[in-house]
């Protein structure tokens, strides 16, 4: 009885062993041992050794044994029969179901394309279930959880009081969440967004501070301005030609054309100062207005505040005055967005198209072009 058992596990121990230290071939179409030895990084004389019963003549589709280099000797018997985990090289890697390149990249925090480098087989013969790679580094792989761990980002929660004018999707803008996720937050807001009520908002440390700083940056400390002199920032400067000096100044100008600019596509309307419709004017105070900046009504009056200056001196939020229609007063006006080897780019609203980018290139308005006034500093 012993005798027997000796023998049964002598032919499984065996059969593991030849499993675990030979990869099977399929022969394809012109390959002989020469060429398989190569793709396999062995001797064709190993291959010979390894399949003894082999024809001279390889046959297609017959298979073969190939030595696996890579592979550790299991030379106990014992830790055979015992289920015994294999015993993996340094520096190597035994393929599992379902791995990926990427995924064996990641566990060993190392390129993909050094994977394939170190494993030349991997261009022509793709992963195969329990081959053993070549790993190029000495990292240790985090076993228990493979891929890189990201760095946990602290959230915080904020409290937002609802302004004027403001939007659902402008205040999801501002703390870089979805209009979903800020209804599913407050959801007393889903079908109307009131003014003056706070919304609690939790969103990263990082966003949260920075929105700190720019609210104590351009908070306005002198409430006996004007109102052409209010305007997000700390220190305004009254002066005699109503040029509203600011902090910030990039910053400020690149808000307020993305606010024009936001609008683009909505219809001119004459009297309009909301999203329903603008007039030219109407879309300079809406949008200068949702920074606390207000303007006077109509295009001429806007003309008169501010600083003239040069149409090559003019700077990306100044505004642009026309005399259209062979008037003899200003009678339209829009934001400079863009200047560039002599071209002004400005958005207004168009009575022939509402609110768009055009230019001073353009026929119509380099004909009719009156001038440029600097009302931010």
């Amino acid at each position: 009885m012993v005798f027997r058992l000796i023998i049964v596990l002598f032919f499984f121990s065996v059969g593991v062993f030849s499993q675990e230290n030979f990869i099977k071939h399929k022969i394809s179409k012109g390959e002989n041992l020469t060429v398989i030895a190569k793709k396999y990084g062995v001797k064709a004389k190993d291959i010979q050794t390894a399949n003894p019963d082999a024809p001279k003549i390889l046959k297609l589709n017959s298979v073969l044994l190939i030595p696996n280099k890579n592979k550790s000797l299991i030379t106990k018997t014992t830790a055979v029969a015992a289920n015994a985990a294999p015993i993996v090289t340094p520096g190597s890697h035994e393929v599992q179901a379902k791995e990926t390149l990427w995924g064996i990249s990641k566990k060993y925090n190392v390129s993909v394309e050094d994977l394939k480098k170190a494993n030349p087989l991997l261009e022509s013969e793709g992963l195969k279930i329990g081959q053993q790679i070549n790993i190029p580094s000495n990292v240790i792989a985090d076993q228990e959880n493979p891929f890189e761990k990201s760095p946990k980002t602290e959230d915080v929660e904020v409290s937002r009081e609802v302004q004027p004018k403001e939007t659902k999707y402008s205040i999801a803008k501002e703390f870089g969440i979805s209009v979903a996720e800020l209804e599913k937050q407050n959801p007393v807001i889903k079908k109307k967004l009131k003014v003056g009520y706070v919304l609690t908002i939790r969103t990263s440390k990082e966003k949260a501070d920075a929105i700190q700083a720019l609210k104590e940056t351009f908070e306005i400390k002198d409430p006996t301005l004007t109102p052409e002199q209010i305007a997000e920032n700390s220190t305004v400067v009254r002066d005699s030609s109503t040029v509203i000096r600011v902090e910030n100044h990039s910053y400020l100008i690149d808000r307020l054309i993305e606010s024009a600019t936001g609008n683009i596509g909505t219809r001119y309307r004459s009297g309009g100062t909301t999203k329903a419709g603008f007039d030219c004017s109407g879309l300079m105070i809406c949008t200068f207005s949702n920074f606390d900046i207000r303007l006077p009504r109509s295009s001429i009056e806007q003309s008169r505040i501010g600083m003239k200056v040069s149409a090559e001196e003019a700077q990306k939020g100044d505004l642009i005055f026309f005399k259209t229609n062979g008037r003899h007063h200003i009678n339209h006006v829009g934001m400079v967005v863009e200047v560039a080897d002599g071209e002004i780019k400005f958005v207004h609203s168009s009575t022939h198209g509402g609110v768009m980018i055009s230019s001073t290139k353009e026929a119509y308005y380099g004909r009719n072009f009156s001038q440029v006034n600097r009302v931010l500093q």
